[in-house]
């Protein structure tokens, strides 16, 4: 959703509980992610709480329990750095795979702000940091408040 095409959100989150949950490697480009979502949500009037878990590979078990509490989207942050291992592919493809049955289980949104980058700097360049391009941060809340307001206008359709 970065740069031009970027679509024109409905980011009113009043009345939403939104769970942000997000891992806990790379701090400065995690916390800017924290901190662009935590902007989004504070602006949109949504009630919302911060989870940290240990790394991006914890980000669905913990996604698909506050879910199933009661939130009515979570915001899934993580940071995932190639390294000289399989071990990028693997847990990406874990983070990714498992955020995405997460929502088809639950039926409930999870805005997907997790970071698979090959070096440091193109984490800090998407992390809405000054001097950052992009916010994924940002983008991954309005993505979960957008899909919530969706998924309320087709169960109040029937």
């Amino acid at each position: 959703m970065s740069g031009a095409g970027s679509p024109e959100l409905d980011v009113d989150g009043r009345g939403l509980t939104i769970v942000i949950v997000a891992g806990s490697w790379h701090d400065e480009i995690t916390n800017g992610l924290i901190a662009g979502a935590t902007r989004t949500l504070e602006a949109s009037g949504a009630d919302f709480t911060l989870v940290r878990v240990p790394g991006s590979f914890e980000l669905p078990v913990v996604a698909k329990a506050a879910l199933e509490e009661g939130a009515d989207a979570v915001v899934a942050l993580g940071v995932i750095i190639r390294g000289g291992t399989p071990h990028f592919e693997y847990v990406s493809a874990a983070a990714t795979d498992g955020l995405t049955r997460v929502a088809l289980d639950t039926g409930k949104p999870v805005g997907f702000g997790v970071l698979t980058l090959d070096d440091e700097q193109q984490g800090l360049d998407r992390a809405g940091l000054p001097g950052s391009k992009e916010d994924k941060g940002r983008e991954a809340a309005e993505a979960a408040i957008a899909t919530a307001r969706v998924l309320q206008t087709l169960s109040s359709a029937e």
